[in-house]
C-alpha cells in the first residue's frame, strides 16, 4: 500500500506522522487550497457571533480563521459545539469548551443527535464554516425552531498544480490507496487527471470522511471506496487497516 494524502498545507502533519511510525509509504500532495474570506464578506456575521446562544464549528479551519478575525474575544454566555474530535481539540487550544458529534459519526448528521439540540424554540443558532458548504445542519435545525445563521470565514481554492505531470508521477509512484477529506479535494483530484489515467484512479482505494462523499466517489465511477465516518487521524488509520 502507498498511499496520497491531501488535505491542505499544513493539515497532513498528524497522518504522515503516523504513517512514518508503521512504516507505510506516502506521498503529499495538497488538493484544495483555504484561505480567509475578505473582511467585508463576514461583517453580518461576525456582528450575530457574539450574541448567538449557541455556536457550532464546522472544521478545524473554522475555528482557525474566526479566531483570527475576532482576535480571541470570544462570547461568554454561549454553548458551543464542534462537528468532529479535531475541530473539538481546536477549540480546546483556545480554551473553548464545547461538545462534540458522536465518536461512531463525527460530522452533520451525529451532531443532529446530541440530545442538547433538539428543542430549539428561538435559539439564536450561528454556523462558523466555509463559502458554500451543505444545508443540511441548518435546514434541520430550523427545523426544531432555532433562527439560523451563517458566518462564512473561509473559502476554499484549488492549489496550482499540473494535472498531467502530477498524475503521472502519482501513478509512477505506485499510489494505490488515496485519503480525502471533502467532497471538494475529490473533485480536484478528478479534474486533475487525464482521460488516460482514468482507468488507474478509479482502481485506486479511496478513502472519504462521510456518506455524502462516499456517494460521490462512487458516482464518479470508484470502485473501491471506504467511509472513515469522520476525517480525524485516528478514524483514517482505521479505515486504512492500520
Amino acid at each position: 500500500m502507498k498511499i496520497l494524502l491531501t488535505r491542505p498545507q499544513g493539515r497532513n502533519q498528524l497522518m504522515v506522522e503516523a504513517l512514518l511510525a508503521r512504516g507505510v509509504a506516502h506521498l503529499v500532495t495538497p488538493l484544495l487550497q483555504v484561505e480567509a474570506t475578505p473582511t467585508q464578506q463576514q461583517s453580518h456575521g461576525m456582528a450575530l457571533f457574539q450574541h448567538a446562544d449557541i455556536i457550532i464549528f464546522i472544521s478545524t479551519n473554522a475555528v482557525k480563521f474566526a479566531a483570527q478575525a475576532i482576535e480571541k474575544v470570544w462570547p461568554l454566555e454561549t454553548q458551543f459545539y464542534a462537528v468532529g474530535e479535531a475541530t473539538l481539540n481546536a477549540l480546546a487550544q483556545l480554551g473553548i469548551s464545547a461538545q462534540e458529534a458522536p465518536q461512531d459519526c463525527q460530522q452533520t448528521e451525529g451532531l443532529l443527535t446530541l440530545p442538547q439540540l433538539q428543542s430549539l424554540s428561538k435559539k439564536k443558532i450561528i454556523i462558523v464554516r466555509g463559502v458554500g458548504g451543505r444545508e443540511t445542519l441548518a435546514n434541520e435545525l430550523t427545523h426544531r425552531g432555532a433562527d439560523v445563521s451563517y458566518w462564512e470565514v473561509y473559502r476554499r481554492t484549488s492549489p496550482t498544480l499540473t494535472s498531467a505531470s502530477n498524475a503521472q508521477a502519482w501513478q509512477q509512484a505506485k499510489i494505490d490507496t488515496i485519503v480525502i477529506t471533502s467532497g471538494e479535494s475529490l473533485d480536484n483530484l478528478i479534474k486533475l487527471v487525464p482521460k488516460e489515467l482514468f482507468a488507474w484512479l478509479r482502481a485506486c482505494h479511496i478513502i472519504v470522511p462521510s456518506s455524502r462523499v462516499q456517494e460521490q466517489a462512487i458516482a464518479n465511477g470508484f470502485r473501491q471506496v471506504t467511509n472513515a465516518k469522520a476525517a480525524n487521524c485516528k478514524a483514517i488509520l482505521v479505515a486504512l487497516g492500520l
